[in-house]
């Protein structure tokens, strides 16, 4: 059974553990969010995201929404916890940047499952296989994930298996919702710049991946990861009636952007083939060989 998620009979989320956090241990600073290490009162360790950071409470509703959804679809991710946090734990903290951080994020806040002993993936040490690659490219495509490129992988290596981490940079219509209630179909069309997505380069196959995932991103799943996110962090949104209203946006969003498929799979499919045959991405300081516009050292 997970341990940091309830699941309804379905397998789909019914609501997010809770825990509290009893310790912050240390920051975690490769993000610009500056997550933190903490204890939690199930003896459980997370890796947590505040909704007092700069980038606020939206980066962690589509943390939950994102993962859920690659959860319901058989991708793996670390489990996730909402985790409520009284800011007197940072009182012991050296540091003020920390400090500040804690005192303007009391109550919930989202932990994701430590993997310690985790590695930063590398496809070249990890072979991850084109029917892996294809999946993953396709989810990223249609939550529109900017951030899992060449450069920084957001994918971890934990006992010989991946897992995808950091899903904050999807879901971006909904920091404009007045202009994605005007036009819907903006973000169901909007092309995935795929050029320099970390996978790129494993042979991933789309084609399967689309026949297998596409009938499994249903009405139920979606509505079960997008139940997921706690009301306080879609209250008061401008131009929703409460946060039922919110949850049916994005159900309604992700679902045309499930449809529009023709306008976004091509683009990655391209983007792959140019690829074809190239050397493996890695996180050296040379960019892959495929993307020539940029300076090589």
């Amino acid at each position: 059974m997970s341990r940091s998620i309830l699941r309804g009979p379905t397998g789909g989320v019914t609501v997010l553990r809770h825990v509290t956090a009893i310790r912050y241990v240390t920051p975690l600073r490769e993000g610009g969010s500056l997550p933190g290490l903490m204890e939690a009162d199930d003896l459980g360790t997370y890796v947590v995201k505040f909704h007092g950071a700069g980038q606020g409470r939206k980066v962690l509703v589509a943390e939950i929404i994102s993962g859920e959804l690659a959860r319901g679809l058989g991708l793996p991710v670390p489990d996730l916890a909402t985790v409520d946090l009284d800011p007197e734990l940072g009182r012991a903290e050296p540091d003020q940047e920390v400090q500040e951080l804690l005192r303007n994020s009391p109550g919930l806040n989202l932990g994701l499952d430590f993997l310690p002993g985790a590695l930063d993936f590398d496809p070249v040490a990890f072979a991850p296989g084109p029917e892996f690659a294809g999946r993953v490219l396709w989810f990223d495509g249609l939550v529109g994930n900017v951030d899992r490129s060449w450069r920084n992988a957001n994918m971890l290596l934990w006992h010989r298996a991946p897992y995808l981490i950091d899903h904050g940079a999807t879901l971006t219509f909904h920091h404009n919702w007045a202009a994605a209630l005007v036009d819907p179909s903006a973000f169901a069309t909007r092309p995935y710049e795929a050029a320099d997505h970390v996978l790129l380069a494993a042979e991933p196959d789309l084609d399967a991946a689309d026949a297998a995932l596409t009938p499994r991103v249903s009405g139920e799943l979606l509505r079960a990861a997008v139940a997921a996110v706690p009301d306080e962090w879609l209250t008061g949104e401008p131009g929703f009636d409460g946060p039922g209203r919110v949850r049916e946006a994005y159900v309604r969003q992700l679902t045309a952007r499930l449809d529009a498929r023709d306008a976004w799979l091509p683009g990655i499919r391209a983007a792959a083939a140019a690829a074809g045959g190239n050397r493996p991405v890695t996180r050296a300081p040379n960019p892959p060989s495929w993307l020539s516009w940029l300076p090589r050292s």
